[in-house]
């Protein structure tokens, strides 16, 4: 693709403002849309022409006009059918997939689990497969997204070389564009599902949020003042690698006794089995819990009192109103969820104690494909000071992404 030049940005920026207007009013006469968005007359209309022709918009006839002379006004409204926008999250060891139309209403979303070891080529297969699976393309063929013609991708963080990590997320989005021919957006998928929870989820309203992702890596993500936080060179958010223990076991990140050491899904259950419990994969261990295991129970209350820790340090730095856990590891609820709560309310000042809610997060497994999605919208303000990295700012694949 190519630069946008001036007058192609600022028409882009016109059909945004149109259809941002229908998105959030829903059917609009041309005269309501003339009043609305400040565009002259013909400005407006030669923008609806092409909007109509494309199929981002059509007409419909006023239900609600009264009667009288003439034919009712003739209104615009989003065609759901249009086009769609794509989260993908390429977690550790599975692809979530979820898809909304243009009027931004989430038409499905589905989830894959695969070995840890698949090559991108066979993570962007599958992704392939699923968002074919929900928007009814063959699966052997090309999507081309309408209207929005966008996706937005999470990737795992980095643990090791920072160049290394930066390769794959352009071998990924490369991989993308080349299967689905539309622009990609791409971000540590935990910081994405910590956007998702405050836009649609258990921290929806919060203006100062910890979210906090306990499955097969540890990491997290922050809501300061209303805004993302990315931080220098993406790095905010990886409590996982706060030391616990600083005699524990060898963290991936090259550090030692690193809180991810404990609470990763492979950590819990290699503990769990060190205890003599029998458990393959989380289901199992929450079934051990449920019917009062107590290796189980012991185990939880141990790691829930250890990541409570961490979260009193981080609310006694930073000061969030809400803390939101999330990942597979969750699912165990209360045995997990209390100790982490008992552990917080030792350790954090005690002018906080009353003023900080711990929840459960509400959107499961695709919350970083919906945090994707959010991102190459830009609509929510909890990104309005959100930067783009130097290099995908250059990008001209970017270009009709970004907004100031």
């Amino acid at each position: 693709m190519r630069h946008l030049g001036p007058l192609s940005q600022l028409r882009r920026g016109h059909e945004e403002l149109v259809l941002g207007l229908l998105r959030k009013h829903g059917p609009l006469s041309r005269g309501e849309l003339g009043k609305r968005c400040g565009l002259s007359r013909t400005t407006l209309y030669d923008i609806l022409a092409e909007l109509v022709t494309s199929g981002a918009v059509v007409t419909a006839t006023s239900q609600e006009a009264p009667r009288g002379r003439g034919r009712p006004a003739e209104t615009l409204t989003l065609n759901p059918d249009a086009g769609q926008a794509i989260g993908i999250d390429f977690a550790r060891r599975a692809v979530h997939v979820a898809a909304v139309n243009v009027a931004h209403e989430v038409v499905g979303s589905a989830s894959e689990p695969h070995p840890a070891d698949l090559s991108w080529e066979g993570k962007v297969e599958l992704a392939g497969r699923l968002v074919g699976g929900l928007t009814g393309t063959h699966t052997g063929g090309t999507l081309r997204l309408g209207a929005l013609s966008a996706m937005g991708v999470g990737v795992v963080g980095p643990v090791g070389d920072p160049e290394e990590e930066r390769a794959d997320r352009h071998r990924v989005e490369d991989l993308l564009r080349e299967r689905f021919g539309v622009p990609v957006m791409s971000d540590n998928n935990t910081r994405l599902a910590a956007l998702a929870e405050s836009i649609w989820g258990a921290a929806a309203g919060g203006a100062d949020v910890l979210y906090l992702r306990l499955s097969h890596g540890v990491g997290g993500g922050l809501v300061v003042g209303g805004a993302l936080h990315r931080g220098a060179y993406g790095l905010s958010g990886e409590f996982g690698h706060i030391t616990v223990d600083p005699h524990g076991s060898r963290c991936d990140c090259g550090g030692t006794g690193c809180l991810e050491t404990v609470a990763s899904i492979r950590s819990v259950l290699d503990a769990y089995r060190a205890a003599g419990g029998h458990a393959d994969d989380v289901a199992e261990l929450v079934k051990a819990v449920r019917s009062s295991d107590r290796a189980a129970l012991d185990l939880l209350g141990d790691v829930g009192s250890r990541i409570g820790a961490v979260l009193a340090a981080l609310c006694n730095a930073i000061g969030p109103s809400m803390i939101v856990i999330g990942g597979e590891l969750a699912e165990a609820g209360p045995a997990l969820l209390e100790p982490i709560e008992a552990t917080l309310g030792a350790q954090i000042m005690p002018i906080a104690r009353n003023r900080v809610s711990l929840r459960q997060a509400t959107l499961g497994e695709v919350a970083g494909a919906l945090g994707g999605i959010a991102l190459v919208l830009h609509e929510s303000p909890l990104l309005s000071r959100y930067p783009a990295e130097p290099d995908q700012a250059e990008d001209p694949h970017m270009n009709r992404l970004a907004r100031p």
